[in-house]
């Protein structure tokens, strides 16, 4: 590298390689001008043709220098122009540096914006999350004291009569059964409809033996299973026959009663593993229903309730339609005599007018004192009385 002022030139510039050789050749002309002068030093005095060569070659040294000095004049031209071609570019890279910083901060901030939008969405969806969660620790809770309750007894056969009586409240009238009824035999059932003969008051039994079901659910071993199964049809047979015995009686109740379910699964599963049961069941006029199916006959019940009124009322109805009946031949004949006192009425009017009419003439014959005109004359509406009458 070569540096002439503020400004660098590479050996392999084509400009420097151009000044190295003027250099050279002036370098070489010095020499070979100090090597003339030595000589005509020594020769003192040449020709003249030896001297014009030398002032010939003179005028070419002058002609080198006026050429160094427009060689440098070209290399600081080169220069300028390089460092205004250096300028031009360092401020065209600032200003592309400047685009691509502002457009990288703008992209920042609107990841930093979506980033924090996208935590404020995800803190919410937590929250919500959070949220479910304690919704279903509760739930499991309830689920927990559910299975207590049903656990127990008691508590069980309190819990099915709970749901019976919401079902049965919606689906009748309040006076057509009683909830908890003794019957003759002292037992009492849960729920009685009172529909009318036939079929009679139907029983509704809330207690189903639970622990067998879940038993049942439990058991995870084949051995369990079938010891579990053998059991349910144990509990079930001796329920059913306990509601036959207990809550159909000749001559007070119907000839059937329910079994109430108070879970649609405990239903499902007796229809589907064990169709026997449901089948000694119908053999004992005892009907097993869910809380879907016993809603679908309490509204049947409804409608036989319905119907059974209507029935009761009819007496009452026809003997309403005997007393409108004679209202009715009343206020005919009323009306015919209506009819002939309006008859009669009309008749008067129209002697009335007629004797209105015979009194205005005579009235305007007295104004106009055309005595002589005035005849008598015979009144329609007078009946002639005999004589000495």
């Amino acid at each position: 590298m070569i540096q002439i002022g503020e400004t660098r030139y590479a050996f392999d510039d084509p400009v420097v390689l151009a000044a190295m050789a003027a250099a050279g050749l002036i370098g070489l002309v010095l020499i070979l001008l100090m090597m003339a002068v030595r000589t005509a030093a020594r020769t003192a005095r040449m020709t003249e043709p030896l001297a014009q060569q030398v002032g010939q070659l003179g005028q070419n040294v002058q002609m080198l220098s006026q050429g160094q000095q427009q060689l440098a004049g070209g290399l600081n031209h080169v220069s300028e122009a390089q460092a205004a071609a250096q300028s031009h570019l360092l401020q065209l890279m600032e200003k592309r540096l400047s685009d691509v910083s502002g457009q990288m901060a703008e992209n920042l901030q609107g990841s930093a914006r979506r980033t924090a939008q996208s935590l404020g969405d995800l803190q919410q969806r937590l929250m919500a999350i959070d949220k479910a969660q304690e919704n279903i620790t509760k739930l499991s809770g309830d689920v927990l004291s559910l299975q207590d309750i049903l656990s127990n007894k008691q508590t069980r056969g309190a819990f099915g009569e709970i749901q019976l009586h919401d079902i049965v409240t919606k689906a009748l009238p309040s006076d057509s059964y009683t909830l908890q009824a003794t019957l003759s035999n002292g037992r009492r059932a849960d729920c009685l409809i009172h529909l009318p003969n036939p079929p009679g008051p139907i029983c509704i039994d809330s207690k189903f033996p639970l622990e067998a079901y879940e038993a049942l659910r439990r058991a995870k071993t084949d051995w369990e299973v079938n010891e579990a199964a053998k059991f349910l049809r144990v509990s079930v047979r001796k329920h059913l026959r306990d509601i036959a015995e207990k809550y159909i009686l000749d001559g007070e109740t119907a000839d059937g009663a329910l079994m109430f379910l108070p879970s649609e699964a405990v239903y499902a599963e007796l229809h589907a593993n064990f169709p026997e049961l449901v089948r000694e069941g119908f053999d004992k006029r005892v009907w097993i229903v869910s809380p879907t199916t016993c809603m679908a006959t309490l509204n049947t019940m409804r409608a036989i309730l319905k119907d059974a009124r209507m029935r009761e009322q009819a007496g009452a109805i026809r003997r309403e339609l005997g007393l409108l009946f004679g209202d009715v031949e009343r206020l005919g004949t009323r009306v015919e005599n209506l009819d002939r006192h309006f008859s009669q009425a009309a008749k008067d009017i129209s002697e009335i007018k007629i004797s209105a009419d015979k009194a205005g003439r005579r009235a305007r014959h007295l104004d106009n004192f055309d005595f002589e005109e005035l005849a008598p004359e015979t009144d329609p509406t007078i009946v002639s009385l005999p004589k000495g009458g």
